[in-house]
């Protein structure tokens, strides 16, 4: 994939023209790309132990090379000529320098990009105030769908808006809105302290990152309880797993509290995973989704600690489209089946409950076939 001597420069180049969306440096092995999916090692020799603590020296600035000298980890965001920017965590493994690298597209995707459902787009143009959080595990999309909430409202809505990344990955230019983006470790030194002062900055709408602590679930909670619209990711596989995150950061205590704010504030739960679509579809990997909307019913189970009755709300939508309002994971596998972007091999891998799944997709072929009858029959 190329040829000549390595540098960090062209390593990161080829990632656009592979149309790969991750690169791995590691000692012992060659360069290695994440392209739909697969890991594709670079035909080069293994990279050395030398060559890997100074691959990276062209884009670290004396800052960061100190930071990471003194912790063994450091996130930091890099962009090349043409626009394009990656995500980069660098972290020590060995006793020597390994790399994670993320490419961020320059242009920040829609919704039709990114093959999300329209209740997002309805959702968030409804929305004005409270939380929106985006959960998913690593690699399944979040930073991509929280970039284009919040341009939906940059191109349709007057409002200043503050996000608070670590690092930034998707610069945003103001439309309508004015934007301020402060990047952890460059503009302020953690989430803490940004946070701590963002609600005296003016914010209409406020981004954040990672909801990774108690301080930031927290200052998420306060800042919507008054009247900003609060974006916020988790690292949960669902929407229910987001619940139980949320709680663990508070004493026992103060669950009582923290569930009634979080029932005063909650706008919706946006949960994904990224799964890889059938050739031929228009994208690589699609993403299937669970969504959760802080309805009145909702936030009287929040309030009331009844989350085993969630689910069941989740479930609830069994309309012919699902993407239309709220609904679960395994009625999101089931729309993608039918619309042919992933395979039923697929969705049956990734279904939360497979006889769910089987049961609709069976409803749904049922249905197909009796269509084909029907047309079959002279004079149809």
């Amino acid at each position: 994939m190329i040829t000549g001597s390595l540098t960090i420069q062209r390593l990161l180049a080829s990632m656009k023209k592979l149309d790969a969306s991750d690169l791995h440096i590691k000692v012992g092995i060659a360069p290695t790309y994440r392209i739909a999916g697969l890991l594709r090692a670079v035909d080069s020799p293994p990279i050395t132990e030398e060559e890997a603590d100074h691959l990276l020296d062209p884009i670290l600035t004396p800052v960061q090379k100190e930071k990471f000298e003194a912790s063994g980890n450091l996130d930091f965001s890099a962009s090349l000529p043409d626009g394009d920017r990656f995500r980069i965590n660098i972290f020590r493994a060995g006793a020597h320098t390994h790399a994670a690298i993320r490419r961020v597209k320059a242009e920040i995707p829609s919704y039709q990009d990114l093959n999300l459902p329209p209740i997002y787009s309805k959702m968030v143009g409804e929305t004005t105030d409270g939380l929106v959080l985006v959960v998913g595990v690593t690699g399944s999309g979040k930073s991509s769908t929280l970039a284009a909430m919040v341009e939906q409202i940059n191109q349709t809505r007057a409002e200043n808006i503050i996000t608070i990344e670590d690092p930034v990955e998707y610069r945003l230019t103001p439309k309508k809105s004015i934007v301020s983006q402060r990047e952890i470790g460059i503009d302020v030194s953690d989430y803490q302290t940004a946070l701590r002062y963002v609600v005296r900055e003016d914010p209409d709408v406020v981004m954040i990152g990672e909801l990774r602590d108690h301080s930031t679930v927290l200052a998420a909670i306060q800042a919507a309880e008054t009247g900003h619209l609060v974006f916020g990711s988790m690292h949960t596989a669902d929407t229910m797993q987001a619940f139980s995150r949320m709680l663990e950061f508070f004493p026992p205590s103060d669950h009582g509290f923290i569930r009634s704010a979080i029932a005063n504030t909650l706008r919706a739960i946006c949960a994904q995973k990224l799964l890889p679509a059938l050739e031929g579809f228009r994208a690589k990997v699609v993403p299937a989704t669970e969504v959760l909307l802080g309805t009145g019913l909702v936030k009287e189970k929040i309030r009331e600690g009844s989350d085993e009755d969630l689910p069941a709300l989740i479930n609830g939508n069994t309309g012919s489209d699902p993407g239309e309002g709220m609904h679960s994971f395994t009625l999101s596998l089931a729309q993608l089946v039918k619309k042919e972007a992933v395979s039923r091999h697929v969705a049956m891998d990734s279904a939360p409950n497979r006889e769910a799944l089987d049961s609709i997709l069976k409803g749904v072929e049922v249905k197909a076939a009796t269509l084909v009858s029907r047309l079959k029959k002279p004079g149809s």
